[in-house]
């Protein structure tokens, strides 16, 4: 069986970091006076507070001010979306390979993964009756393909999963249910695209339609990956917009018959994809690893220059700025790009599974896969001990005002190694619009700014450096 079909019970919510976090500073909650940190530790994380200067001032004031963006600008123009299994996600690939042996990094190679390859297709949804609408709509990924002609059906609204399992079998047989469920927060709102179809094929329903996962529309639908549950008849699943979600609610609560047509030509096969991985190597202890990461694929709309174009460069351009600078650490620092992300964590699991070996030398995992909005600091997930140190290494970047920490889930990606209680941290960045974008046409390169990419590639570079240099270990649980 496929490595992918095994593993696609993994996340789907490829972006569950948006949840409710606890601060470390966060009040009588908090665990600062738990902070019992060995003085010898304060005073060698403090002692890098001047390279954290250094660092900041190269990308921000220095030679390199404006060209992470720059480096971004040009791999999106020249490819833009590079949906999992598409010729087009190889060749950007091939294209960051060959960048990583024109700045001389280290152990530059690629690791095979058989992943899923979803088109969509021609496709469209249709409102006919009470009248005539064409509504933006966009596949949702590994849906089946309605018959050719579509599938004409009454549409029943429901604005819950609750309200669903309130309907009698013969209330939504032969519909189609629309979900026009308000969002709340990702990880729970989401839950709706990924189980949506199963949910609505239990009772019957033919098709199914979900309002897109986002609280801002501008009549844009946003797309993601859905999950077909074991042994539920399969129906093809949507994404509408918030507009035609609560205009169809409207409708229904008049009393009015609502008929849509939906039209799918989705398919589906395998295609061979690779993980990307480049080296800065350590100076006394090569064997231990701390990793930068980001997904290079994205979906097939927009050109995923902020879903995860701008996670890849601050993680790529972090070795390559500290070998510039003469800084390299004593462990190694790895940049990690992972291959269809969208599509299930794919690529971190195949990595992890083969990689299983090197865990006991995974030092710290970091992801950048939720925006790169202006810094303000890390997301952690681990022991205790290691938030304290995590902590204490982010007052020295008070200069940026990037200082504080969450204890919440770091990524996506990650998560094959921190479940497992290898301590990670992820990019906490002021990215309240992320979810305007993210999975829409939107999500372009006119979401980054330049100015603000350079401080998230200061801050990312400079975090991983001390982490990977300094004398002690994040502890693990």
């Amino acid at each position: 069986m496929p490595r992918f079909k095994r593993t696609l019970f993994v996340s789907f919510l490829a972006c569950l970091i948006i949840c409710d976090a606890t601060s470390i500073d966060s009040g009588k909650n908090n665990k600062e006076d738990e902070c019992n940190l060995p003085q010898e530790v304060i005073d060698d994380i403090a002692s890098y507070a001047s390279d954290v200067d250094k660092i900041i001032d190269y990308f921000v004031r220095g030679p390199y001010k404006g060209k992470t963006f720059e480096s971004i600008s040009t791999f999106i123009d020249k490819f833009g979306s590079r949906l999992s299994g598409s010729q087009v996600l190889e060749d950007s690939i091939d294209y960051m390979l060959a960048a990583s042996m024109e700045n001389d990094l280290e152990n530059i190679h690629t690791h095979q993964v058989e992943v899923p390859h979803w088109v969509r297709g021609e496709e469209s949804a249709t409102l006919l009756k009470p009248r005539i609408k064409k509504m933006p709509m966009l596949g949702l990924g590994t849906s089946i393909p309605t018959p050719i002609g579509g599938i004409t059906a009454r549409a029943i609204v429901v604005k819950s999963f609750e309200e669903l399992d309130a309907l009698s079998e013969d209330e939504v047989q032969g519909k189609i249910v629309v979900y026009d469920q308000p969002f709340t927060k990702y990880g729970d709102t989401s839950d709706y695209r990924s189980r949506g179809a199963s949910e609505a094929a239990k009772k019957g329903a033919v098709a199914a339609l979900v309002r897109s996962i986002t609280p801002f529309s501008i009549a844009s639908p946003h797309t993601g990956s859905q999950k077909y549950a074991a042994n539920v008849r399969k129906i093809p699943v949507a994404a509408i917009t918030l507009e035609d979600a609560d205009l169809l609610w409207r409708i229904q609560n008049r009393g009015e018959e609502i008929v849509v047509n939906l039209s799918m030509s989705a398919t589906q096969d395998t295609k061979m994809s690779r993980n990307m991985i480049a080296d800065l190597t350590g100076s006394d202890s090569p064997n231990k690893i701390v990793v930068v990461s980001g997904h290079i694929d994205s979906w097939d709309v927009g050109d995923g220059s902020m879903d995860d174009a701008g996670g890849c460069f601050i993680s790529w351009v972090a070795p390559i700025a500290l070998k510039t600078l003469g800084l390299r650490p004593r462990r190694t620092l790895r940049a990690l790009f992972f291959t269809a992300e969208e599509l299930g964590l794919i690529g971190a699991e195949a990595y992890e599974e083969d990689h299983n070996d090197q865990n006991d030398n995974l030092n710290f995992v970091m992801e950048s896969d939720s925006g790169t909005f202006a810094p303000l600091g890390l997301r952690y997930e681990g022991s205790p001990t290691g938030a304290c140190m995590v902590k204490e290494l982010l007052k020295l970047f008070s200069s940026i005002n990037a200082t504080e920490l969450l204890l919440e889930r770091p990524g996506s990606d990650i998560t094959v190694w921190t479940k497992q209680g290898i301590p990670g941290g992820g990019l906490h960045n002021d990215n309240g619009r992320y979810f305007w974008f993210h999975h829409a046409e939107g999500d372009t390169l006119n979401v980054l700014d330049s100015d603000v990419i350079d401080l998230n590639a200061a801050f990312w570079t400079a975090v991983s450096y001390i982490i990977a240099d300094m004398k002690n270990d994040i502890p693990r649980d």
